[in-house]
């Protein structure tokens, strides 16, 4: 059976296969707009959901997993700054300070569809405005929620973390496991045909 990641992150492949998964990349498009008084666990859970219907409606018989990751500091989703100028801010925000990285996993497979939200809480050391401008002119903050990314250079600005290291990456893979558990699927077959 064919295992499709509804998402073009790269990042979120590089940890499915690093795990040992099998399975094709079909990314799509789906409008990433807060809902009005939507709650952070809400929104990630919702697009996620998204994607994994999305791609499930273009593919038959497959196993579709869909995900979306925040950062969300004071109940607001902080996503991909717009320019360094917005990284910048971003990570003046999270200087010296602890946030929650949230993902919302989106499990589908015929009609069947299960979910989860992971939460971990992420402990950033104080920054200094040299430690901003040199982190933001590496560009590494461009395409990151938050304005980070924890398994490249930000890694040494991270204090601690209370929870999944792969979450806050871009999928919680304990997560993954489990719902494809719940699905019927143990993790000793193939998902995907090679």
């Amino acid at each position: 059976m064919r295992f499709l990641l509804a998402s073009s992150s790269p990042r979120r492949a590089e940890l499915l296969a690093a795990a040992g998964y099998v399975f094709e990349v079909k990314s799509c498009s789906v409008d990433e707009t807060p809902l009005p008084g939507e709650i952070p666990a809400l929104y990630v859970a919702r697009l996620a959901a998204a994607k994994a219907d999305r791609v499930a409606e273009t593919a038959d018989d497959c196993v579709v997993l869909g995900a979306d990751t925040s950062v969300v500091l004071d109940d607001d989703i902080l996503g991909k700054p717009v320019d360094d100028a917005d990284a910048a801010k971003m990570l003046r925000r999270l200087s010296g300070r602890s946030h929650e990285v949230l993902t919302g996993v989106s499990i589908r497979h015929a009609s069947q569809r299960v979910g989860a939200i992971d939460r971990t809480v992420v402990y950033v050391a104080p920054l200094q405005p040299e430690h901003v401008r040199w982190y933001v002119a590496s560009g590494e903050p461009r395409d990151k929620a938050g304005g980070y990314a924890i398994q490249g250079l930000a890694a040494r600005f991270i204090d601690r973390i209370e929870g999944s290291y792969s979450n806050v990456v871009g999928l919680p893979l304990a997560v993954v496991r489990r719902l494809l558990g719940e699905l019927g699927f143990d993790g000793t077959e193939e998902i995907s045909e090679t």
